[in-house]
């Protein structure tokens, strides 16, 4: 089963994203403490990791760097969901490795359709 992790700080949004992507069978693992996704990751071995960007440090762009130094985490899909959107938020967030940017709100078809393209 693929692994989804979803790093939010806030517990409605990763609620709300475990259950969408419960509808089209991926495993999930929530993460509100951006602070510990590295060592969650680490443990969990995500498939595929959802990120926001306005989180407490660190903040998603410099996780997204963070994670990109990994070597075992160098080439896993990194797709951002945030609020920005603006231009300069999605250069920085392309420039940190993501593969992908959705703004919220978002239409649940299209988050479905971006990460099943994503993984195949």
């Amino acid at each position: 089963m693929t692994k989804i992790m979803i790093v939010d700080d806030d517990n409605l949004v990763t609620q709300l994203l475990e259950k969408l992507l419960a509808i089209d069978n991926y495993e999930t693992i929530a993460v509100n403490d951006s602070s510990k996704a590295i060592d969650i990751a680490s443990y969990a071995k995500p498939d595929l990791f959802l990120l926001d960007l306005m989180m407490p440090q660190p903040d998603g762009f410099k996780l997204c760097r963070m994670l990109r130094q990994i070597p075992e985490f160098a080439l896993t899909p990194i797709i951002i969901i945030t609020a920005l959107d603006d231009s300069d938020s999605r250069a920085v967030a392309f420039g940190a490795g993501a593969n992908d940017y959705i703004t919220k709100p978002f239409h649940p078809d299209e988050l479905s359709e971006r990460i099943k393209e994503i993984l195949h």
